[in-house]
């Protein structure tokens, strides 16, 4: 099985996510969007109980962003890490990953496409 390793900015929140990693994909909703500070976020899951925070920080810091998830970030840096899901589910943002080139990493859907701005689009 694949143990995928990934952290913050600064270092401080490290996770350690047992595989299979589940759907990866890219999301452009208003929330993805806030969230990352970008047009597009690219995320992929797995069940709560395969991560393990592991770094100094210990589990990142959240913020309730809607009715069943909150959003999770660095208290230190403030990099974006993903969201906890009240399902038992953790989506972490595929920039945070050690290794990004992981071919079980690649996005297979976009969802909210059409959020995102017409110049993208026709980019």
């Amino acid at each position: 099985m694949k143990t995928y390793k990934g952290g913050c900015l600064c270092g401080a929140i490290r996770f350690e996510a047992d595989g299979p990693a589940g759907n990866p994909h890219h999301c452009s909703c208003r929330w993805c969007q806030q969230h990352t500070g970008a047009l597009v976020a690219s995320w992929v899951e797995f069940d709560r109980a395969q991560v393990r925070w592991v770094g100094a920080g210990g589990a990142p810091d959240t913020w309730r962003s809607s009715d069943y998830s909150s959003r999770a970030f660095c208290r230190c840096c403030g990099s974006s890490i993903g969201a906890i899901d009240d399902a038992p589910t953790v989506a972490l943002l595929l920039g945070c990953f050690d290794e990004i080139e992981d071919e079980r990493l690649v996005p297979t859907g976009h969802s909210f496409e059409d959020r995102c701005p017409g110049w993208m689009q026709r980019g």
